[in-house]
């Protein structure tokens, strides 16, 4: 009898520590975010068809926004001039609403992964600025409007601005200089008035990429063109940048009276050759030392990297009221990038869910920060 009794103190025990405020199995990422902001992720062609199954039920159980990896490029949204192919982003949307989830578009203008003729007339020359806004305003406003009030934000234009605060010297800026960005979000706002409107870039923690997108969103807000807030790209590795440079560009962004997206987030568990650049361009060539961990991580370097996330998500929290949504850049270690970015054929860990489909420790951690006071 005593040993009933005792057996009951410790189950009692068990459950009322569980119940105490800590995560368990049955806490997910989106019910532990609902009320500060949205959780994401990327999905990939198989995904969006459903065909890897397991993937899908874990974006369903733990997410509550969605990006299209790359369907929703303009490659693939219209790649003959006239000619649109929406079989793919079609399926996206319609994934997003069956599962309620915050659908982002992505994205609309961006100088990479897009179609040859954009640029270019019937003899190969640059078209005149009068023709390329013609294209950007055609292939703008044929797909905003095909996903009116379906799609609740887009990334407008991607990638415009380099590290030191120049333009990025694209087609679109030789064409049209700057006004290419304040004309994309026009043209997207008259497609679809009530959508939210983003500009979307990588190591946005530059202090001179700060200061070129702040003036750029003051510019579009003093015009009364549409700009709802900025995507920082949080493609990170495990020393950069550091959490006060992240920080201070979270607050100076904010301080414009725009949202942040926190946008196609990882953490890289493997040395980089060159920071954390994401040009999809930069390319390494293989290299045993740039891939060391084959099999696994290592605990030391998995603790390394757990902790890389609990302090992004410590800062997110944080600035709760300054951020709209944090988005992960996939959903498994199988399917991230990464593996071939910047150096390819690599295994790398940088997602939350594993190369098994299985959640790794670091979820509940990161949802156990949610309920600390």
């Amino acid at each position: 009898m005593k040993k009933i009794i005792a057996l009951l103190g410790i189950l009692t025990l068990t459950v009322s520590c569980k119940t105490a405020g800590t995560a368990t199995s049955d806490d997910t990422l989106k019910d532990a975010f609902k009320n500060k902001f949205y959780i994401g992720t990327a999905m990939s062609l198989p995904q969006i068809y459903e065909k890897d199954v397991k993937s899908v039920e874990i974006i369903k159980k733990q997410f509550s926004s969605i990006v299209a990896e790359n369907c929703m490029k303009s490659m693939f949204l219209q790649p003959e001039e006239g000619k649109f192919f929406f079989d793919d982003a079609d399926k996206f949307v319609a994934f997003g609403e069956k599962n309620k989830m915050f659908i982002i578009g992505h994205t609309l203008i961006w100088h990479s992964q897009l179609p040859k003729w954009f640029f270019v007339d019937k003899d190969g020359k640059d078209v005149s600025p009068e023709v390329l806004k013609q294209r950007m305003k055609n292939h703008i406003t044929t797909v905003v409007t095909r996903y009116k009030g379906r799609v609740k934000g887009w990334d407008v234009v991607n990638e415009a601005i380099m590290e030191d605060g120049t333009y990025r010297k694209s087609k679109f800026y030789e064409i049209l200089g700057e006004e290419f960005i304040p004309l994309a979000f026009q043209y997207a706002h008259e497609a679809d008035p009530n959508a939210e409107l983003y500009y979307n870039d990588y190591n946005e923690w530059h202090s001179g990429k700060v200061q070129t997108v702040s003036k750029m969103v003051q510019n579009l807000k003093s015009r009364g063109i549409r700009i709802d807030g900025v995507g920082m790209q949080t493609h990170v590795g495990l020393d950069t940048p550091s959490l006060d440079e992240y920080e201070k560009a979270i607050v100076a962004y904010a301080a414009n009276g725009i949202k942040v997206n926190i946008t196609e987030m990882e953490i890289s568990a493997l040395p980089s050759p060159w920071g954390t650049s994401a040009n999809v361009s930069d390319k390494v060539e293989y290299e045993a030392k740039m891939n060391p961990y084959t099999a696994r991580l290592p605990e030391n370097v998995k603790t390394e990297w757990e902790n890389r996330y609990l302090d992004f998500f410590r800062l997110f929290i944080k600035h709760q009221d300054k951020i709209r949504r944090v988005t992960l850049w996939g959903t498994t270690d199988a399917q991230s990038w990464k593996n071939d970015f910047p150096v390819k054929g690599r295994t790398d860990y940088p997602l939350l869910f594993d190369r098994n489909n299985q959640t790794k420790p670091v979820v509940e951690k990161i949802i156990q920060l949610t309920k600390e006071k």
